[in-house]
């Protein structure tokens, strides 16, 4: 691997100009394909094999008008006025010519007589739907309330599927990216490289996602996780390629030969961990969700572009750079740049034994010097950060977690105020009468039990063979006792009685993420460790591996309940108030996290792998290992987490939640384990963490003599600020 990094990043630098060539044709024949050919981003809320899917394809079969997605218009008098019936007429004749409308509900006044509610049911899915279209059409069928001085809020599924992205999250994460890669390298044009890679490499990802949606549905939130994890992956893969560059440029090495052997070394490292990070994507398709596996999809695909963009354009740029990518005070002591065609210097790999000790190796030396202490500090501190997780509970987000100022707020907020709580969560009982049921003693059976609030219906269907009653609970919707409610009419229903209803589909989702998401660790671990020994050729350090990682998504997730289930908490985070972490944040956070973090544990661990072979000191090779990558893992992680913070300050709760939860963790990883409690359990470890069995230890074995090899296969990136 190292050699087939090394001679793809060798090629690339010795025809820099071909190769950016190639790259820019490749974007604009991606960008052009995708403005011809691509789709419109759109959900499948299908929740195969539940109760709510079973219900809603009987309510589609029997009930066509009510097939499709649905709206509220909620028309307010400020005033506290009693509303004009002509007005509330003329609305609901406007609404109920829109395109795919199938039914406009009758005006449902308030008790005090100042709000209407107009329930909208469409015969097209949600989906039909372009950008805010919908939206759009309703804003316009109302604007004789809005003329009378009267307050209107949209909500329901049409308003409420609307995905507004602002590119400000982007900008946020590149602008501190680029501060942190200029403080890391001491040059702007070193910190120019890794932005550029990166953004070239989401561009191409973001178009083929774009050209797939025109064949098959992709979620709209898709693009936005694929860009947080794209950009920060990318960076952080061209940051530690050019800071082995520079290693090379400083050990006197030719910059084609340089990017070469950055690419030989680093590259397999990049190569490795880009591959767990997709494969541990993959393990959301387990979820059995497919608007949940589409997220998995796009960011696989920026992962990889932005993989195959660091391993071929920065060896380009590199090289092209020359040595204009080092300080200028470097330039200045090394008196003058190397010659595109002089030699290799007679021993370059002299830059991995490093003649004085860096702060790094100093930090290094500290912590294994009490390994037992050092793991035990960092383990209470991890497992006190992650008790909150014992807490958490998980629920879609909805209109009440959105921005006060947003029309499906309003609406949301002022439903409660006039009608209860209740009124956000309606059940949709399906009733098939082949069964023999009595509708209304089924109906007057759910009106008398407890937190039911009202009960509409039943209403029969023109063939008179099924039947819909709509229970109302008299609490929110993500309230346990609402689950609860669904929970008992459910267990209480007889045969041919399903419930369903966005309240039902919300629930089943939760139910079938919290299920599955145990696969989906089991899977993404197992992978991961197969990939992780195959590497390192030592089995007891990955499985050491995949333990710290557990821990630290652990504690990650103990953050993110914390901060997002309190009200202080979501204060801090924009949030009205403390709710339910989202639903499809922790199976998401698991699959980036764990991929992220044995990232880093590859870099860290094929450098403590190349001390280890050479010395055969359990703990040189950590103090070693560890002082020469962590600081550039450092930087890297800041990277990261300026990346997701911004995606931190995004409107939408589930972007906002995975942005801080994985910022949090990224922060986690690069400090108390990487830091601390990774080089101390390695220590503690000592030759066990590099056993092997039979002929592969001793084809492993430590080298007789300290001669490192002249490309080791599996090297990390290097000390940004190292000396030859």
């Amino acid at each position: 691997m190292s050699r087939l990094t090394g001679r793809l990043g060798g090629a690339a630098a010795r025809h820099p100009w071909r190769t950016i060539a190639v790259w820019l044709i490749l974007i604009v024949a991606l960008f052009g394909l995708k403005t011809a050919f691509g789709g419109q981003l759109q959900d499948d809320y299908t929740v195969p094999g539940t109760s709510s899917q079973a219900g809603a394809d009987f309510l589609r079969a029997h009930f066509p008008q009510m097939s499709g997605s649905n709206a509220r218009v909620v028309i307010h008098d400020r005033a506290g006025r009693h509303l004009d019936p002509a007005v509330l007429a003329t609305v609901r004749g406007d609404v109920s010519r829109l395109p795919g409308v199938s039914v406009v509900a009758p005006p449902l006044l308030s008790k005090s007589g100042d709000t209407a509610l107009i329930g909208v049911q469409y015969s097209v899915p949600v989906t039909y739907f372009k950008g805010t279209t919908g939206v759009d059409e309703l804003t316009r069928a109302t604007a004789p309330a809005r003329a009378d001085g009267l307050q209107v809020a949209l909500g329901g599924e049409v308003p409420e599927n609307v995905i507004t992205t602002s590119n400000v999250t982007d900008g946020i994460g590149v602008v501190v990216a680029l501060v942190v890669l200029i403080l890391a390298l001491r040059s702007l044009v070193a910190a120019g490289l890794p932005l550029l890679v990166g953004i070239a490499g989401l561009g191409a990802g973001t178009a083929i996602t774009a050209l797939l949606a025109g064949g098959v549905h992709i979620s709209t939130e898709a693009p936005t996780v694929a860009s947080m994890v794209g950009l920060g992956v990318g960076i952080d893969y061209a940051l530690l390629l050019v800071s082995r560059h520079v290693e090379g440029l400083r050990a006197g090495l030719a910059p084609p030969l340089a990017a070469e052997r950055a690419a030989a070394k680093a590259g397999s490292s990049v190569l490795i961990a880009g591959l767990t990070v997709i494969v541990s994507l993959l393990g959301l398709q387990l979820s059995t969700l497919q608007t949940y596996a589409t997220i998995g999809y796009a960011a696989d695909i920026c992962v990889a572009c932005v993989m195959a963009a660091a391993l071929t354009l920065v060896p380009a740029l590199c090289a092209l750079a020359g040595t204009r990518i080092l300080p200028r005070r470097a330039r200045a002591e090394s008196g003058a740049a190397v010659p595109a065609d002089s030699a290799a210097p007679a021993d370059p790999d002299a830059l991995a034994a490093p003649v004085r000790r860096t702060r790094t190796e100093a930090w290094a030396a500290w912590v294994t010097r009490r390994p037992a202490l050092m793991a035990t500090v960092s383990v209470a501190v991890l497992l006190a950060l992650a008790a909150p997780v014992l807490g958490m509970r998980t629920w879609p987000e909805d209109a009440g977690t959105q921005p006060a100022g947003s029309t499906v707020r309003q609406a949301y907020d002022l439903v409660a105020a006039e009608y209860g709580p209740g009124a956000n969560a309606p059940l949709l009982v399906a009733v098939d009468l082949t069964h023999d049921h009595a509708p209304a003693a089924l109906a007057a059976r759910l009106r008398a039990l407890p937190g039911v609030s009202a009960v509409a219906g039943p209403v029969l269907n023109a063939a008179g063979d099924a039947a819909v009653i709509t229970v109302q609970p008299a609490t929110g919707p993500s309230d346990t006792a609402t689950t609860r409610l669904l929970d008992t009419i459910r267990t209480d229903a007889p045969r041919g009685v399903l419930v369903t209803g966005t309240e039902a589909i919300y629930a089943d989702v939760s139910q079938r993420l919290a299920d599955r998401l145990w696969l989906v660790i089991a899977f993404v671990v197992a992978v991961s460790l197969l990939i992780l020994t195959a590497l390192l050729r030592a089995p007891v350090n990955a499985l050491k591996a995949a333990a710290l990682n557990l821990l630290s998504v652990a504690a990650a997730y103990g953050v993110v309940t914390a901060v997002f289930q309190t009200d202080a908490g979501a204060h801090i985070m924009g949030l009205p108030h403390g709710a339910p972490v989202s639903t499809w944040a922790p199976m998401l956070m698991f699959a980036v996290l764990f991929g992220l973090s044995m990232d880093y544990e590859v870099f860290l661990l094929s450098r403590v792998r190349e001390a280890w072979l050479i010395s055969g000191d359990p703990r040189d090779a950590v103090v070693r290992g560890l002082g020469s990558t962590a600081r550039v893992i450092s930087s890297a992680a800041a990277i990261m987490i300026a990346v997701f913070l911004g995606f931190a300050t995004d409107p939408n709760v589930m972007v906002k939640t995975i942005g801080f939860g994985m910022a949090a963790a990224v922060f986690i990883d690069a400090t108390l384990i990487r830091l601390v409690l990774a080089p101390a359990a390695m220590v503690l470890l000592g030759r066990a963490g590099w056993w092997l069995p039979g002929p592969l230890a001793r084809r492993s074995a430590p080298a007789a003599a300290p001669e490192p090899p002249a490309v080791p296969a599996e090297a990390g990136a290097g000390e940004l600020t190292a000396s030859p």
